[in-house]
């Protein structure tokens, strides 16, 4: 306890140096002793120290020891919830619970909660921001979670964190392991933070058969857009040959932006079947009921598959006949990937969107197994799932990211990278982190937050892969 207060003052002392005045709302728990301990290492430092503590609380021995110090070095102590009046420039402290909170907080603490949250000056949470389920990343009620500028994470790092509402929760993220060696119990997620080392590699003597063939097929009438734009994005990836077949007889017969892209009509499959069997298959996008019928040819016969969309959607109306025929496929050594977003996990698993989204790592754990495939549940925090391995939480992305066709990009993106020999969960993971990190560059050039559209996420994606 004494060595987490002193990494929290050292930490508050760093983000918040010119803060004059400093208020800690501690619990009756061990996060509070944690913000008992850095009140009074900040008062060494000089800082005008306020703390509000639960009254009548019967402590933990720690807990009450580091209270006890408080008392003794003559901190400011009080038993009102509410907040001093700080400015702008002033630092708050959350220690009212961390991981010590399994249900809704009420009484004192929701007073502090809410007080931390209506006033000016910026808030540090440490371990957790105060109800937040630091394993799935739900707030435990409406109006009861702090929402901090930053959060110094203790001994481990927890995956609520960084998916669900954690980010907007939990602000910018910091870590400390106090010196605590590691458990030897396995992780319950890794969390992806660097995919640099996964790009596929381009030698001289490589020509472009080295890089293979993705086939794009979905853009029903009026969804053509979805698509091109998957199909642009292989592309770019590096793939050797992109064939687009839009599923839209009215469709353009070239992509005038990019005159790369081969286009076909989608009756071409039939007749020329054979070449899925190398092919990378990204399956689909705006494919609306159209792709239906062309499910079971595609799920047999494609080298790599990636299913999105509306062809996840069918896969949820249909899985009788289609759910043995990706099992069948699993069995046989061909692998798949399936990106949905939550309202599509839901659909797969016969359940409601907030359930998927009140455990995502559990959601898309039960989507990889069921259907012997690697799943990429998107959303703020997107989960990478294979069949028993450990998953996957994404650490890049913004709420850019949260406009009509990037999840057609996506898709598209991921099956560029996988044609070049990836294996499925590395092309999953460095598609997913890098199409994040292509979003955090694009706002990190823009004054004010906005949503950044399809058409501009492939470019940045171009240029990111250019760098």
């Amino acid at each position: 306890m004494q060595r987490a207060g002193l990494s929290v003052a050292r930490l508050a002392l760093a983000v918040a140096p010119h803060a004059r005045r400093v208020w800690i709302a501690a619990g009756s728990g061990n996060n509070g002793g944690d913000g008992l301990e850095a009140a009074l290492h900040l008062a060494r430092a000089g800082r005008e120290i306020t703390v509000s503590i639960e009254p009548r609380a019967t402590r933990p021995a720690d807990a009450q020891a580091a209270l006890n110090r408080a008392q003794a070095a003559g901190l400011t102590l009080r038993p009102d919830a509410t907040a001093p009046d700080l400015q702008a420039g002033d630092l708050a402290l959350d220690a009212l619970f961390g991981l010590g909170l399994s249900r809704a907080a009420t009484g004192w603490a929701l007073e502090a909660i809410r007080s931390l949250n209506a006033m000016h000056a910026p808030v540090l949470a440490i371990d957790l921001p105060s109800g937040l389920d630091g394993d799935h990343g739900v707030v435990h009620a409406e109006r009861s979670c702090v929402r901090a500028q930053w959060t110094l994470s203790l001994l481990a790092l927890k995956p609520g964190l960084f998916t669900a509402a954690g980010r907007d929760q939990a602000g910018e993220i910091w870590f400390d392991g106090l010196g605590v060696k590691s458990p030897r119990d396995p992780p319950v997620a890794h969390l992806l933070t660097d995919t640099g080392l996964l790009w596929p590699t381009r030698h001289h003597a490589q020509h472009k058969g080295s890089f293979g063939d993705v086939w794009v097929i979905g853009g029903a009438s009026g969804m053509t857009g979805a698509s091109m734009l998957a199909a642009r994005a292989a592309l770019i990836a590096g793939a050797g040959r992109v064939h687009w077949l839009p599923l839209d007889p009215q469709a353009p017969v070239v992509d005038i932006l990019h005159p790369e892209l081969m286009v076909h009509p989608a009756k071409r499959l039939q007749a020329e079947s054979d070449g899925l069997e190398t092919a990378t298959v990204v399956c689909g996008c705006g494919g609306g009921e159209a792709v239906r019928a062309l499910l079971p040819l595609l799920v047999s016969r494609a080298g790599r598959l990636v299913l999105d969309a509306d062809a996840l959607n069918a896969l949820a109306c249909d899985a009788a006949a289609l759910a043995p025929l990706l099992a069948a496929r699993a069995a046989r050594g061909r692998p798949t990937v399936l990106t949905p977003h939550p309202l599509e996990a839901a659909r797969l698993l016969g359940c409601s969107t907030p359930a998927v989204q009140a455990d995502r790592l559990a959601a898309a754990r039960r989507i990889a197994e069921r259907h012997g495939a690697i799943v990429v549940l998107k959303g703020s925090g997107s989960v990478i799932a294979a069949p028993n391995q450990t998953p996957w939480i994404n650490a890049s992305g913004n709420a850019a990211l949260a406009s009509a066709g990037t999840g057609d990009v996506l898709a598209g993106w991921i099956g560029g990278l996988w044609s070049q020999g990836l294996t499925p969960v590395d092309a999953a993971c460095l598609g997913v982190h890098t199409h994040g990190a292509a979003a955090d560059r694009w706002r990190a050039t823009k004054r004010h937050a906005g949503a950044l559209n399809a058409s501009e996420l492939v470019r940045e994606l171009r240029r990111l892969r250019n760098d």
